[in-house]
């Protein structure tokens, strides 16, 4: 069904795109990111939030079924969300920045270090990466991305039980220097990050190294 206002007019694209734009600065301003970003980053990031929301809020549902259009529910951090997925992706890629290890140590690593599934979140975030072949495969044959979405969602919350359980920078308690970095979970994380950037680019939403 077409998306109107109360009054019964179409809504032109450019402005639910500049209502997604403010609502997304004033959410931004609400949690102090305009205090801990700069000016340039928090463009980037309110237009990140504001454009990836609107577009995942419609990719995310089955194209053959109607959905109520709801902008809180667009630019809410929690749930299967565009917002929640950039937060997701941002903090995966600050693991490996607080760890001190560059992207070219990860990625000489990727090639020597081998990978330990010794613990069952290890195991169940594995098995989830792998699977991203299938889920692009399932998109070419139905042509409906929200089961790339579904997908992407599901990652993430994976990702996170992973990370809730398994440390992957451990460091002194009394000084906060890092003592050990295992390599392995980290490699984990920076395959996740890669995968829902490949996401992002195939659902046209700009990832944010910062949010």
């Amino acid at each position: 069904k077409k998306f109107k206002t109360r009054s019964g007019d179409t809504v032109k694209l450019a402005d639910l795109l500049d209502e997604g734009i403010a609502r997304a600065e004033q959410k931004l301003k609400e949690k102090g990111r305009d205090k801990e970003l700069t000016a340039q980053e928090l463009d980037a990031v309110k237009k990140s939030v504001a454009y990836g929301c609107i577009k995942y809020a419609d990719l995310a549902h089955n194209r053959n079924h109607d959905y109520v259009f709801s902008f809180d529910k667009m630019l809410d951090d929690r749930g299967n969300t565009a917002a929640y997925l950039l937060y997701a992706y941002t903090r995966i890629r600050s693991i490996a920045r607080n760890s001190g290890v560059s992207q070219e140590q990860l990625k000489s690593a990727a090639s020597s270090t081998k990978i330990k599934l010794d613990h069952p979140k290890e195991w169940n975030l594995a098995k989830c990466v792998l699977r991203l072949p299938e889920i692009i495969l399932r998109c070419l044959d139905s042509l409906l991305l929200h089961t790339l979405c579904e997908y992407l969602y599901e990652l993430a919350n994976t990702f996170t039980e992973f990370y809730d359980s398994c440390y992957c920078i451990e460091k002194d308690k009394k000084t906060g220097a890092i003592v050990k970095v295992d390599m392995s979970r980290l490699l984990l994380c920076e395959a996740t990050a890669s995968i829902i950037a490949a996401g992002f680019h195939i659902l046209g939403i700009d990832p944010l190294q910062k949010m």
